[in-house]
């Protein structure tokens, strides 16, 4: 017995006992979940332009408006649908994020603001660590959607930043890992 406390207290006092003080803080600070994330406000803004970039933690999809967007709904799903149709769209990847901006793709008199060149592939995300394909689902009665194929189902956040000029943003990040 004196030997079997020798044995904890030494494992104690060399750290093989207790968690490294890493192990117990989120993977890069990140404390975001996997859970749907809305903010139900549809707005006259405008989608002009889809972009993604890569982060040390996270991969980042940017959608672009002219004027301001106000409302999204963000979730993992099954399948990511097409707007009006409902046709499933293909994604990459073992999990499927469906962004719904609560803004259209085109203007007053129904001209598109956002035409892809590729529906398939908005953005090159070949060789990304989280994103695997990026996808135009379409845009119709005010709501524009897009699939987002991912590695595996990863917290994220959704957040709007104002600008550049009118315009303003809406930012999806995939974390890396849990």
């Amino acid at each position: 017995m004196i030997a079997l406390v020798a044995a904890v207290v030494a494992a104690v006092a060399l750290g093989g006992l207790l968690p490294a003080a890493a192990a117990t803080e989120p993977y890069c600070g990140i404390r975001w979940g996997s859970l749907p994330e809305v903010q139900d406000e549809y707005s006259n803004a405008q989608l002009v332009n889809v972009r993604a970039g890569r982060h040390g933690c996270y991969d980042r999809l940017v959608l672009d408006f002219q004027g301001d967007v106000d409302g999204y709904r963000v979730e993992y799903v099954s399948s990511v649908t097409t707007d009006g149709a409902g046709q499933a769209v293909p994604l990459r990847g073992d999990a499927r994020l469906q962004v719904v901006a609560l803004a259209a793709a085109y203007d007053a008199v129904g001209n598109p603001t956002y035409r892809p060149a590729n529906p398939s592939e908005l953005v090159d995300v070949s060789g990304w660590r989280t994103f695997r394909q990026i996808a135009w689902a379409g845009s119709f009665e005010g709501q524009t959607t897009i699939g987002l194929g991912v590695r595996a189902r990863l917290p994220f956040r959704v957040f709007i930043l104002d600008g550049p000029g009118t315009g303003s943003r809406l930012v999806i990040d995939v974390a890396h890992r849990w």
